[in-house]
């Protein structure tokens, strides 16, 4: 079974989906693996380290995309779906709910399309969890962002001169992202604050030694089945604001990382309250793709608005990316095992891994969600 791995084409993706190692231990299991010449040069792997590793190394995308299977990080685009022969395999983060060109494109052509964000939030497909393993590192380096744009300790500092007194850090999300944004925070010696709308993650908060900010939202549930806060209704979102804006006023930095799969970013910060902000403040805002949790966020862009510095980053987990191709490609790898029994694929959709996870099977949309959706 030929197995294909192509250079991402998303402008400022740097990851690639299956490093050298991982390689190294599809081609003992007996798999054919093709790699696109450049593919990991931006991820500091080399094509002789590929090479090595017992891949072929080839030139441009057809033949790896002409592959039984296809490892990618970012959604194909039309032309690369194109190049997918019927039957074939994709295994990505697809983004099938807000990509329904794309979705189309997988069911003309027959490819069997699974999406890393669509895993099933179980114990067995932990190990799959691309989602967290990304939003992990995006939540390192949104504190370092911050940290590196304030122009202020952010521990307390203690010197001939006098005492200065640690930074106020305020995190607005506590999934994944958030509490690593927490944990750094803490270590750089910040004092944290955090808020989410699902009560159950306060004991995480506390944990990471920072304070959770409680607000009576009057919903009875705020948590989704896979773990993923709920939309609120008007009323609670107005709640939330109000006592939201007065922590965020008191904050020198904060980190946004709220998040609704599939819709448009809550927004949690508006204008008022960026300008009630301290001058000098700074707020990194991780939902800048899908919209940002601060009215004043530019997606791509670091802004300065009231005083206030606004970074809408979109490709931090890029930004590092030698670790995150290496956590990537052990959970493409991980889902890609379930997907095969004795060196060919057997998609058994029966398991709840390989159901949760298929988009498109057979020229159809087999996703409830995304078939309901698009």
């Amino acid at each position: 079974m030929k197995l294909g791995v192509p250079k991402e084409t998303v402008e400022g993706e740097r990851r690639v989906a299956l490093v050298p190692a991982a390689v190294a231990k599809l081609v003992e299991a007996g798999f054919e693996v093709l790699v696109e010449a450049g593919a990991a040069e931006e991820a500091y792997f080399s094509d002789e380290a590929y090479r090595e590793a017992g891949a072929t190394v080839v030139d441009g995308p057809q033949a790896v995309f002409g592959a039984d299977v296809v490892f990618k990080v970012r959604k194909p685009d039309l032309t690369e779906v194109g190049m997918m022969r019927e039957g074939s395999v994709l295994i990505g983060f697809l983004e099938p709910l807000t990509s329904p060109q794309v979705v189309k494109g997988l069911v003309d052509c027959k490819v069997s399309a699974f999406a890393m964000e669509t895993v099933p939030r179980i114990s067995r497909a932990q190990k799959m969890d691309a989602l967290s393993s990304q939003a992990n590192i995006a939540g390192y380096k949104a504190a370092l962002i911050a940290a590196n744009s304030l122009a202020k300790f952010f521990p307390m500092s203690m010197t001939a001169a006098g005492t200065i007194p640690p930074a106020k850090a305020l995190v607005l999300g506590a999934g994944v992202a958030g509490l690593q944004a927490i944990a750094t925070c803490r270590r750089l010696g910040a004092r944290v604050e955090a808020f989410d709308i699902r009560p159950a993650v306060k004991e995480e908060v506390e944990s990471l030694g920072a304070k959770f900010i409680e607000i009576e939202l009057g919903e009875e549930e705020t948590e989704d089945a896979g773990g993923y806060g709920k939309e609120l209704s008007e009323e609670s979102q107005k709640r939330e604001k109000e006592v939201l804006t007065e922590h965020i006023k008191a904050a020198d930095i904060v980190i946004t990382t709220a998040a609704i799969p599939g819709k448009a970013a809550p927004r949690l910060i508006e204008e008022d309250a960026v300008r009630g902000m301290k001058l000098g403040s700074v707020i990194v805002d991780l939902a800048a793709e899908s919209g940002g949790n601060c009215a004043l966020t530019e997606a791509g862009k670091v802004v300065v608005k009231h005083g206030v510095t606004i970074h809408g980053p979109t490709d931090l987990v890029s930004s590092m990316a030698v670790d995150a191709s290496s956590l990537y490609s052990r959970n493409v790898t991980s889902l890609f095992s379930e997907l095969v029994k004795d060196g060919q694929l057997n998609l058994d959709f029966e398991d709840e891994v390989v159901s949760g996870s298929c988009v498109t099977h057979g020229g159809e949309i087999v996703n409830e969600r995304v078939r309901a959706l698009l």
